[in-house]
């Protein structure tokens, strides 16, 4: 407690002088109704966008908890023992996704693990789920489609800006926001984020701690310096997060030290007066560090990631826009892994590749948009890809947007990070676990909405993903000591796809009063050494979502509901023999059951303070076993990466927000 006591007074020093400035909270302030989860209707690509007030509509301690209202994106464990967050876009794991800050890729490699829980909630603006094949201009490493991300800006109107939760299980968050006015020129903001749970339950009795202990610091810095021609933003971010799970009593255990520092830059210059043309140069880079072990298991790593971007834009009159520019990506590994049957050590890996892209836009007032892209991926060695991306868009009335999208995707395979459940296992790993492979697939779709009135829509649309060449992890018995293995593998030529289907509707039947309803249907498939193309293990095959949130009038008290039921999957093999403690199988037709998730919140506003309280997974549903072979943790047959449903019961937190406004 004394190190939470002494980062709140580091973070609260810099602002303290500003909130004393603040003479009065009585100013009125003025906000437009924006809905929490909606589809854009603007945009080009099928975009759906997930507003400051929806990331409200949950106790969203960090961006994995902020997807329960859209069904776009699933949310789960990777294993049972760390905490660490998988997301699903199309089917398909988040790795063949883009994740953007403020158009920027982040979130690459080492960091994709845990990377979803250090992007606090409360920091953010907006987040924007594109699906589908989007804009070269970022490179082609986007195979499902983009997460981008805008945090809160230094222009923000709240100079003093301070959340807090605690939840029952111990769990506690502290985030502090300040912008700053230096001058009419020059803005900054400091954002601090603070949590950790502090105790560890085993509510199924398995002897293993169903959540890990964990406390992260998470601090970053944002300016912007702009004048009539010039603007740059240039920001630095650092995190340090420890966690420790496993045995509560026994010798099994788990530790995650996670370190990480960012720094980025961005310097655009206007070419004319109107802001026609445009050049601009983008910068970042990245250093993350991972110590780890999971049992006998232990991974150590280390990546320097950089990135950058030139950029020169032409928009030569209200039809016709041009953009070309040249990314390159530099990554620099360090590995050690030591697992059954591997022992790597100081393993090093060198990356570089350079897309040159060009990207024109025709467009006809607001009923018809063509973008095409194209983007050459020297990947070295001889090795170019050419990748192509076309976005149709046509509005032929006021009521009703058709888009279609198409496009190729490229991306260099991590197999460790990628499939980073298996260090959470005592199977033995049989392929090279340090191969980079470049996979690559094309993605392919459309969407139509209708627009009945201002408020109310419904979307329809279909995307699908066909990988050409893909690395898999085999962990259904395909090897030398069956269930006990988990082998490596390419597709050498053969399947692998998903098909995903999805339906939004939204309305606003009375004043204040918003409902939403989405439904979700994903047919994933991939081709398997000696069995031929299966349907995905533990995919999802259906999710819905609804959502209703009613406020009364000034906004004073929101209620926040929101129900969601997932569908049934595939399970492994090895796991269709498992029963429960009554000797019956737990998989009888060798598919998860289906069950809800329930989710509520009141929200209690006064002038410049919120106060709220709410639960997660109300109806109290948890998977059976999550863990197999846990009463022998260090035997071959241990798996506790087999994670499809949630692990602990409901949830309940309080929380408040004290904002103070310009």
């Amino acid at each position: 407690m004394k190190a939470l006591t002494a980062l709140f007074l580091i973070l609260a020093a810099p602002i303290a002088a500003v909130a004393q400035q603040i003479d009065t909270l009585e100013a009125a302030v003025t906000t437009a109704h924006v809905q929490g989860n909606y589809l854009s209707k603007g945009k080009d690509i099928r975009t759906e966008v997930i507003s400051a007030e929806g990331l409200m509509k949950m106790a969203c301690c960090n961006l994995a908890e902020s997807f329960e209202n859209s069904a776009s994106v699933t949310v789960g464990f990777s294993d049972a023992i760390t905490g660490a967050r998988q997301i699903r876009l199309l089917g398909l794991s988040g790795v063949y996704m883009q994740m953007l800050d403020e158009n920027r890729p982040v979130m690459r490699g080492l960091s994709s693990p845990f990377g979803m829980t250090y992007i606090p909630g409360p920091w953010l603006e907006s987040i924007q789920i594109a699906k589908g094949s989007p804009s070269v201009i970022n490179g082609a490493e986007s195979m499902t489609g983009q997460i981008n991300l805008e945090h809160k800006k230094p222009t923000d109107e709240k100079p003093l800006f301070v959340n807090g939760s605690f939840m029952n299980d111990t769990k506690a968050d502290l985030n502090i926001l300040s912008s700053l006015e230096l001058s009419d020129k020059l803005y900054t903001i400091l954002m601090g984020h603070v949590d950790g749970n502090f105790k560890t339950f085993d509510m199924n009795g398995d002897g293993f701690a169903d959540d890990p202990k964990l406390l992260q610091y998470n601090f970053a810095n944002r300016w912007l310096y702009y004048t009539e021609e010039w603007q740059s933003h240039w920001g630095v971010r650092a995190i340090r997060d420890t966690r420790g799970g496993g045995q509560i009593d026994g010798p099994w255990k788990s530790n995650v030290v996670n370190s990480s520092l960012d720094a980025y830059f961005k310097l655009g210059r206007s070419l004319r007066e109107d802001g026609s043309a445009s050049v601009a140069i983008v910068a970042d880079y990245n250093i993350q560090k991972m110590e780890s072990n999971y049992g006998n298991n232990i991974y150590n790593a280390l990546q320097h990631n950089a990135f950058a971007n030139l950029i020169y834009r032409n928009r030569f009159n209200d039809s016709h826009d041009l953009t070309v520019g040249v990314n390159a990506m530099a990554d620099w590994w360090q590995e050690d892994l030591v697992a059954r049957n591997v022992n790597l050590s100081g393993i090093k890996k060198r990356y570089l590749q350079v897309s040159p892209y060009a990207e024109y836009t025709f467009k006809v007032e607001e009923t018809f948009s063509v973008i095409t892209g194209l983007t050459g991926v020297f990947l070295g060695g001889g090795d170019i890809r050419p990748v192509p991306r076309l976005t149709v868009k046509y509005q032929p009335f006021e009521a009703l947007v058709l888009r279609a999208n198409g496009g190729r995707g490229v991306r260099r395979a991590n197999p460790v990070v990628d499939n980073f459940g298996v260090l959470s296992t005592g199977k033995d790993l049989y392929g090279d676990w340090t191969e980079r492979l470049v996979e690559d697939s094309w993605t392919f779709g459309g969407n139509a909405t209708v627009y009945f009135t201002e408020n109310t829509y419904l979307s329809l649309d279909f995307f699908r993903t066909q990988f050409s060449d893909q690395l898999l992890a085999d962990r259904e018995g395909a090897g030398p000591n069956g269930y006990g293995t988990i082998r490596l593998y390419h597709l050498d030529g053969n399947e692998s796809y998903s098909n995903n289907f999805q339906a939004d509707f939204s309305t606003e039947p009375v004043e204040r009063l918003t409902l939403s309803l989405t439904a979700r249907y994903t047919d994933a498939r991939a081709w398997q050494p000696e069995r031929g193309v299966r349907e995905t293990a533990l995919t999802s095959r259906f999710k819905g979502v609804f959502n209703a949130q009613y406020k009364t009038r000034l906004s004073k008290w929101v209620f926040d509901f929101t129900a969601s039921l997932m569908g049934s999957a595939r399970v492994y093999d090895f796991m269709l023999d498992l029963k429960d403690d009554k000797g019956a199988l737990l998989y009888p037709q060798g598919r998860t059951p289906v069950y809800p998730m329930l989710y509520a919140q009141i929200t209690r506003r006064f002038n410049g303070f919120d106060l709220y309280i709410g639960g997660e997974n109300l109806s109290g549903y948890t998977q059976k076993m999550p863990i197999v072979g846990a009463e022998q943790p260090f035997g071959q047959f241990f798996d506790a990466a087999s994670v499809w449903g949630p692990i602990m019961g409901a949830k309940i937190y309080a929380g408040f927000r004290i904002t103070i406004w310009k």
